[in-house]
Parts: structure tokens; sequence; C-alpha cells
């Protein structure tokens, strides 16, 4: 006989209060908490289930004004470092943040871990050391859960460096500091969490994170197995024709002659169908994915470039210095470099997202460059990368790339996909002369003889001549038109896989924005065949998703004239007469 349940009543207090604990910095009052109340709330910590029962947690409590004002400094000084490194955008929602109480409560609580106590022989400790700090920050859960069911609130604070913290405090240098909690009671606990009511991230939702046997198998339980690109598609609605109308019906009101902001009229108006509102939110903060592959088609000699320059231009992007880096930086974009498939491993950093699923793809002169495994893998990532993106609060996300002889497949992809001959597509990439245009254009046909694709099946094309970048930026598109959020196409690797985007979910085309003509001859093609007009001509073609951050602040300035243009009427401003 199995044990019962807990009583129906205790079951719906306890999602009560899992539903309602919050990450609290605001709304605290100055009231004392009784130490009765306390006591509760540190058993339900010291409670925890931990490795081997070792309980490597201990609770320093802090109520001493002069010692918190000290800790406060050193979180004030860590926030401003974080801060100085944000791009404009971000650094404006972030400055408009709280992220600390550490005086606004009468008590705070540094959780500990002892990773050595238990001794040598700690029973699960042995394959991996963390278990200890694990096992802490299951005491913290049971303490911020037990506040919470006494009208508690708790705010976690990390902006500390352990090291200069630990010194403060006079910790044993043994000691690891998991959290530090600022307690008290609030005047009322908000509706959600305080990051989420200030835009600045979304929630997750829990399909999107439970799989069953193996990664990628989602299925909610009792649910029905579901596909990740499916699902996404399913999600991808029209935009709403009843903002584009308010927009255009605002655009004919402003103090301007009609049409006389050109294409910005109607990119804001696209950005109202996109959000539902007029007018529409600016699109900001910006995040730029470049997605990095290396291709099996190099070998053919395709490109006058090694293929480690896809490697050593990936470090170039994240540490600042490549073009599209700079750019980025000048106009606020956040840039995120996104492994998909490069030979060489990427250094584990902030902004680097390991999404490899092979060390680069086949020669699609030979074979098929992807398994329709792979292929499904990679165009997964790239939705969940979208995903993971807007949920951390950005409105508008940017594409880039990076691998050598990509746009050897991009020309495949053109060609397959939009019926265009090899010559009208293949273009000279790095800047390869007559002969090895001739040879790369060769090499193209013969691998669309070889695999015999077409539009009619988009996945099949792109797993027998795409890259795994391209995969990925498929997901991404597929990804952003699934999220409501717009996102601007940069050059022919993009546009290439915007047409096998387009061909999988029409409705995602009206979420995209082309950034730009490069000198690529396939760009023109493709933005003909998606029925898209670029924001720029400025004969770029360096790719990484440069063109596409230089038309960022046209989509922003587009927003900002709906939104904050005057009307005739408001500015007082005699019309037109007819």
């Amino acid at each position: 006989m199995t044990t019962p349940p807990m009583a129906a009543p205790e079951r719906e207090a306890l999602a009560r209060v899992v539903a309602n604990r919050r990450d609290i910095r605001t709304g605290f009052t100055m009231e004392p908490i009784d130490d009765d109340v306390l006591l509760r709330v540190l058993g339900a910590a010291h409670q925890a289930p931990s490795v081997g029962l070792s309980q490597p947690w201990d609770f320093v409590l802090l109520t001493d004004l002069e010692v918190r004002t000290r800790v406060r400094a050193l979180a004030t000084r860590q926030r401003e470092r974080f801060a100085a490194g944000l791009p404009t955008p971000r650094a404006r929602r972030f400055d408009g943040l709280k992220v600390e109480a550490i005086l606004a409560t009468p008590l705070n609580i540094v959780v500990t871990c002892d990773p050595t106590r238990g001794g040598p022989y700690t029973l699960g400790r042995h394959a991996d050391p963390r278990t200890a700090p694990f096992s802490v920050a299951c005491a913290v859960q049971n303490l911020w859960l037990a506040a919470r069911a006494e009208g508690l609130g708790v705010g976690w604070v990390s902006f500390f460096d352990p090291d200069e913290l630990r010194a403060e405090l006079g910790l044993p240098a043994h000691l690891q500091i998991v959290a530090f909690l600022c307690i008290g009671h609030v005047e009322e606990f908000p509706p959600a969490p305080e990051l989420a009511l200030s835009g600045w991230a979304r929630r997750r939702p829990l399909a999107w994170a439970v799989h069953h046997d193996t990664w990628g198998a989602r299925r909610l339980p009792g649910g029905e197995p579901m596909s990740l690109i499916e699902e996404t598609v399913a999600a991808i609605a029209p935009v709403d024709q009843a903002a584009r109308a308010d927009a255009l019906a605002r655009q004919a009101i402003l103090t301007k002659p009609a049409g006389s902001l050109g294409e910005l009229e109607d990119v804001s108006v696209r950005l109202a169908g996109i959000s539902g509102t007029c007018p529409p939110p600016i699109p900001e903060p910006v995040a730029l994915a470049v997605f990095c592959g290396d291709h099996g088609v190099h070998a053919q000699g395709v490109t006058a470039w090694p293929q480690e320059v896809t490697m050593q231009m990936a470090h170039a992007v994240m540490d600042g210095g490549a073009m599209t880096s700079v750019i980025a930086r000048s106009v606020g974009v956040e840039v995120a470099v996104v492994d998909m498939g490069v030979k060489g491993d990427l250094p584990d950093r902030p902004g680097v997202l390991v999404r490899k699923v092979a060390r680069g793809t086949a020669d699609m002169a030979v074979e098929p460059a992807m398994t329709p495994e792979q292929c499904r893998l990679a165009v997964e990532a790239g939705i969940d990368v979208a995903r993971d993106l807007v949920a951390q609060g950005n409105r508008l996300l940017v594409t880039g790339d990076l691998g050598l002889a990509n746009t050897t497949a991009s020309a495949a992809l053109l060609a397959a996909m939009t019926g265009c001959s090899p010559e009208e597509v293949t273009g000279r990439g790095t800047g390869i002369d007559d002969a090895m245009l001739a040879h790369k254009t060769e090499v193209v046909r013969s691998a669309l003889e070889r695999h015999g694709v077409s539009e009619a099946d988009p996945l099949v094309t792109l797993a027998a001549v795409g890259g795994f970048e391209h995969a990925g930026l498929v997901g991404f598109l597929l990804g952003a038109a699934a999220q409501r959020t717009p996102i601007v196409l940069d050059g022919v690797i993009a546009l290439s896989a915007a047409v096998v985007a387009a061909a999988i979910a029409t409705a995602a085309v009206d979420y995209w924005f082309a950034g730009h003509h490069s000198a690529e001859p396939g760009c023109r093609r493709a933005t003909e065949h998606l029925g898209l007009r670029p924001l720029l001509d400025l004969g770029m073609r360096l790719g990484e998703g440069s063109g596409a951050v230089c038309a960022v602040p046209l989509l922003q300035a587009a927003a900002h004239v709906l939104a904050e243009g005057a009307t005739f009427e408001s500015a007082g401003v005699t019309e037109r007469e007819d």
C-alpha cells in the first residue's frame, strides 16, 4: 500500500505558497521579525535534503547596520561595474531596477557551504563535489518557501565578489557563499516576479522544459509527444490587421505630408501589426545572434581562406574587435555567439551559446551536408535561442553568421528554393577571382544535381545542401515569429535561411525585415522571392550581421515617430486642403 498524498487543503496551500513566492526587492517594511517566526524559517531550511546527510550549510544573520552598510557598498560597486558594460538600451532599463534591499530590511542572511563537511567518505560526493553547494541550494529554497508561508519577502542579492564579501564578513577561507538574502515583511506581494513586471525577462513555459528519456523529446506528463518545429510553426499567428490600420490612420494625421517618410512609415505600420498595438513599443533591447558553423564543402576549394578563420573570427566577435561587434556596440545591440558546428571549441564565457550539433557538416558535393536528425536538432537549437533571447527581455532580434564556405551553401539553398540558376545566385563571397567563382558555381550545380532537391521539401533541401548555421537561422526566424518578435535579416546567409523558413511557415515572413542589400547576387533574388524591401543598400558584403545591425536604428526611429510625433491637431498645424 502506498503512502497517501497530503490532504487536498494542504496540497492547495503548498501550491499557493510556491506560486506566490517572489524575489522581492521593493515594498519591504522595517517591522522586526519575531524570533519564533525566524526560528521556524531557519528550521525549515535546516530540514533540507543534503548529500550524504552532510548538512553543509550555515546561516550568518546580519542585523548590525554598520556591517550591512559596508556590505551594501560592495554590492553597489559591483552593480556599477555591471552597468558600465551594458548596451545603452539595456542600461536604461537596468537603471530603473532595484536589485537589492540590504538596508531596506531588518535582516540579511548569508547562507554558506562547507564543501568538506562530512569528511572524505561522504556518500554521493565522490563523483561530483558540486553536490555540496547543490544541497545548500535546497536549504535556500526551503527557507524561501517557509518565509513566504510566514508572510515574509525574500530578495536574493547576487552583486557580490565572493572573496570581497567573505573578507568583509570575516568568514573562514574554506567556506563558499551560496546566497545573500534580504528578509522582511512586505506591504504586498507583487502579482508576478519584478523582473517580469519590468520587462527585463519573461518566464519560460513549462512545456519548453520537459523532455522524456532523450533531450528534445518534449512532452508534458499525460500529454502527446510534440515536435518543437511543428509547435513553433503552429504558434505563428498572422500579424494584427487592426493595429496596422490604426498605425496607417495615425500616420495620416502626423505633421508631415503623406508618405514623406517613405519606407519608415511602412516599417512603423509593420511593427504595429507585429506587436498588436499602436503605437508599437520601441524595439529595444536588441540582440544579435551570430550563428557559426564550418562546412565540408570547403574541401572543394570554393574559398581562398583557410577553414580555421571561422574560429578566429568567432573569437574576434566575442572579444569585441570584429567590425560587426564594433557596429553593434555603437548602436547598443547585444551580441551572442552561437556555436552550431565549428570544428574547434569556443571558450566558456558570457555571450557564448554552445549548441554544437557536429564539428562541421559533411561535403555536400559528395553526400548530404547533414543527416535529417542533425538538421532537426540544429533547427530546434535556433528556435530555443530565439525563445531564450526573447525571454531575457529583448524586443528585437538580429541575424548574424560565420562560416567559411557558407556562401556556397547559401547559393545552393537559394537555387533550390527559388528556381534560380546557380549562376544567378552564386557570388564571390570573401572575394574570390573569376576562375574560382566559375568553379564555385559548378560545385553548386553539381550538388543540386546529386541531391535532386527542391522547394517542395524545405527540410530535406536544408539537410542536403545547407549548413548548421543555416539550420540554426531557420529555427531562429521561426522562433522569433512565434514569439511575435520582429527580426532583422542580414545578407545572403540569413536570406537563404529565410527562403527555407518561409516555405515551412509563410506567415513568418511578416515578422522579418530585410536589413540591407549586400553585394552578393543571391540577396536580390531572395528578397524578391520573399517580398521584402531592404532598408539599406550600402554595398556591404562582410556578413556576420553587420548590415542588419546598421538597420536597427531605422526600426527604432520608425517606432519613435509613430509614438511621439505630433499630430496636426495637437501641434495646431493647419492640414492640407484637398
